[in-house]
């Protein structure tokens, strides 16, 4: 089934061009993809990124906050790098360019998604605590990009490099990973008392 991808904020997408057309912003970042890059780069397949804080075992679905968006940068073959944007008071700014595992990973998840058999909408999920991004693929196709509660029935599609205990590129839901994730925050009891 198609993804349906959230329009970015217009500020956000000409924030993440005009880094790409800035010859100093493109060589300022430590992104040899990126720099070695040949013919026009595109920014593709803008994502909103929210993070989700404190993880805690509760009846309560969890709730997140929007960070930024996420763009892939793809040259004529492939996405080569990525350029994240954030929420500033004069509006939606250029933050920063990456690379690494997560931009072959996050098209590995997207591929997966458009082979499941329902729409979904597709965001990133960032878990600080556990060093782990999530897609999230949201079942209510077309809400507001900011909103931040996850649903239950909701899926997630852990990005490799994955926390131990909690398997790369396996859809779960929200229900069923999430419990999994708090009991990887929570410390393991004592087996004897100290003396």
């Amino acid at each position: 089934m198609p993804l349906h991808v959230p329009p970015a904020p217009a500020p956000a997408l000409r924030s993440v061009l005009a880094a790409l057309g800035s010859p100093t912003a493109v060589r300022a970042a430590r992104t040899p993809a990126l720099r070695s890059a040949q013919g026009p780069l595109t920014p593709e397949l803008p994502l909103p990124v929210h993070v989700l804080d404190r993880i805690t075992p509760s009846a309560r679905a969890p709730r997140s906050r929007l960070a930024g968006w996420r763009f892939l940068i793809s040259d004529a073959d492939r996405a080569v790098a990525a350029a994240d944007t954030m929420l500033t008071p004069d509006g939606w700014a250029f933050s920063h360019f990456f690379e690494g595992p997560y931009i072959a990973s996050t098209q590995h998840a997207l591929r997966q998604a458009e082979a499941l058999p329902r729409d979904f909408e597709p965001r990133l999920l960032s878990v600080p605590e556990l060093y782990m991004l999530t897609l999230w693929l949201r079942r209510d196709i077309g809400s507001d990009p900011a909103d931040g509660a996850p649903d239950p029935a909701d899926l997630l599609v852990p990005l490799a490099p994955a926390p131990p205990g909690i398997c790369a590129h396996r859809p779960r839901r929200v229900s069923e990973l999430l419990p999994v994730m708090t009991l990887r925050l929570t410390p393991a009891p004592l087996l004897s008392q100290p003396v």
